[in-house]
């Protein structure tokens, strides 16, 4: 038995503590907050819950993937809602698409857009399946610390045949004349921190998951899915140590000895960080222990940072389903002042989650549950002003939308941005969501899950393979922990 230390009880440091426990190490989890959950947190005031971070429930495969490893069904802990519409889509003629859930519907939906709609998403849906399944059942599962691992003929020959290697944006209007389901097909990739020019269409499988697997949601919140992990993990054995910092990586000899909170060293032979690789690096390890330098972390392309609003809504909010994309104003404009030209968008663009309208227990009875969501550049100077000025014009343009006011019922109000995301993650430069997945930041052009100064030091989450969101931190807590077992075994 190995005792193992991972930082951190997020997605991907959860999923390392189970997999490790389940073979057998005996594995201690040390999370700076009172609670666990990492970025996927929740909050509870005045008998509202809100979850402070993911909101989108996708790829449930992959979900169910993670329990069935240990003897689970998902339903074990949560009951999983399939959404229908899957979402709103406000366009800038004021108009609104409610984009139906089911293949079936979403053929007679893009039929009613384009001629020939339908025949064009089964060919879209074929080929994106396609990868899709290449990528969940393979490639998704490589841990990416060699080019070696790709140099496979097979796969190079299926994205050659499937005409992938190009951008996600151009994928989408080669596949779609009108331009609006064009849009509806690549926006999914902003969930990947980049802007559909600079993402391959490789990651047009984020498209079959929406509209082939469905959006979904687990009835109480996405903190269910945390405290289903937890769940597997103590039964496995794993302890927890919540509300201590980590101060350092402990190193003798080259290797990995444990780490250092203000309670004391605890001593292991292995830690996995599932904390941001940029602030273990930069703060938890002395300079020669570090892999990269401060220039090497300012010329990666971060995930986007956001600016977020959790409200609390006397009365109902009739008129704005679980989801709404609000992309009333020019998409290039506002991805411009997040990648281009970094700075506080004029008008941007946003999103909504409206959890009670599928789940009244998540708001006080009589009242809504509200979360906005602002696209913002990382790196940007928080400012309190311009939170405030872009409160007030998504809520003019919100209640423009619903033709009624909003702002006069708010009874709870709480936003968050770059500085609470620094402050609460270590996160670099206030990102949301991790290193973008563009083509030079994909499998082993990202840092890698081992340590390559550090004997027995592993990375997991979001600024290491395989990227950005909640799926693919599974995997990655899942690809440190196979990393970590069978160097031991070697």
């Amino acid at each position: 038995m190995t005792d193992v230390i991972v930082i951190g009880a997020g997605f991907s440091g959860l999923s390392a503590a189970c997999h490790l426990a389940e073979a057998g190490h005996a594995v201690t989890v040390v999370e700076r907050h009172d609670v666990p959950g990492g970025r996927a947190r929740l909050w509870e005031k005045d008998g509202f819950r809100f979850d402070l971070g993911p909101s989108w429930y996708w790829m449930p495969d992959l979900f169910q993937r993670f329990f069935r490893r240990f003897g689970h069904e998902v339903e074990d802990f949560y009951h999983l809602q399939r959404l229908d519409p899957s979402y709103r889509i406000v366009w800038p003629e004021g108009d609104h698409w409610d984009v139906p859930a089911g293949i079936p519907a979403l053929r007679e939906f893009f039929d009613s857009h384009q001629s020939g709609g339908a025949q064009a998403l089964d060919r879209f849906l074929d080929q994106t399946r396609q990868v899709y399944e290449a990528a969940t059942r393979d490639y998704l599962l490589r841990p990416s610390l060699s080019f070696r691992e790709f140099v496979d003929a097979r796969l190079l020959g299926e994205l050659f045949r499937l005409r992938m290697l190009r951008s996600m944006a151009s994928y989408a209007r080669t596949s779609f004349s009108e331009p609006r389901l064009a849009r509806l097909v690549e926006w999914p990739v902003l969930f990947l921190g980049a802007s559909a020019k600079d993402t391959s269409a490789m990651y047009s499988l984020m498209s079959y998951a929406d509209m082939a697997l469905g959006t979904w949601y687990p009835k109480g919140g996405m903190h269910r899915i945390i405290q289903g992990m937890v769940a597997v993990a103590e039964a496995r054995g794993v302890r927890f140590r919540y509300g201590e910092t980590v101060q350092e990586v402990l190193i003798e000899s080259g290797r990995t000895v444990g780490i250092r909170t203000a309670s004391g060293e605890i001593r292991a032979d292995a830690v996995v960080a599932s904390a941001d690789y940029h602030h273990v690096e930069q703060d938890l390890l002395a300079p020669e222990h570090r892999q990269y330098s401060e220039r090497y972390w300012a010329s990666r392309v971060m995930s986007p940072s956001s600016l977020l609003f959790y409200l609390g809504v006397e009365g109902d909010l009739e008129g704005l389903p679980h989801h709404t994309l609000f992309f009333d104003r020019d998409l290039d404009t506002h991805m411009e002042a997040v990648y281009q030209s970094p700075r506080w968008p004029e008008a941007p663009l946003f999103y909504t989650c409206t959890p009670s309208a599928t789940d009244p227990s998540v708001a006080p009875p009589g009242h809504t549950n509200l979360f906005i969501l602002i696209p913002l550049a990382p790196g940007l100077d928080d400012d309190q002003d311009q939170r405030e000025r872009l409160f007030r014009q998504v809520m003019d343009r919100m209640e423009a939308h619903l033709g009624r006011t909003i702002r006069d019922r708010v009874v709870l109000k709480r936003s968050y941005a770059m500085d609470d995301f620094q402050r609460d993650y270590h996160a670099f430069k206030g990102n949301a969501y991790g290193m973008a997945n563009t083509l030079r930041q994909t499998g082993p052009l990202k840092p890698p899950l081992r340590s390559e100064k550090v004997g027995g030091l592993y990375f997991a989450g979001q600024l290491t393979v395989p990227g950005p969101g909640m799926p693919p931190s599974l995997v990655s807590g899942e690809l440190a922990a196979r990393v970590l077992l069978e160097d031991r075994e070697g």
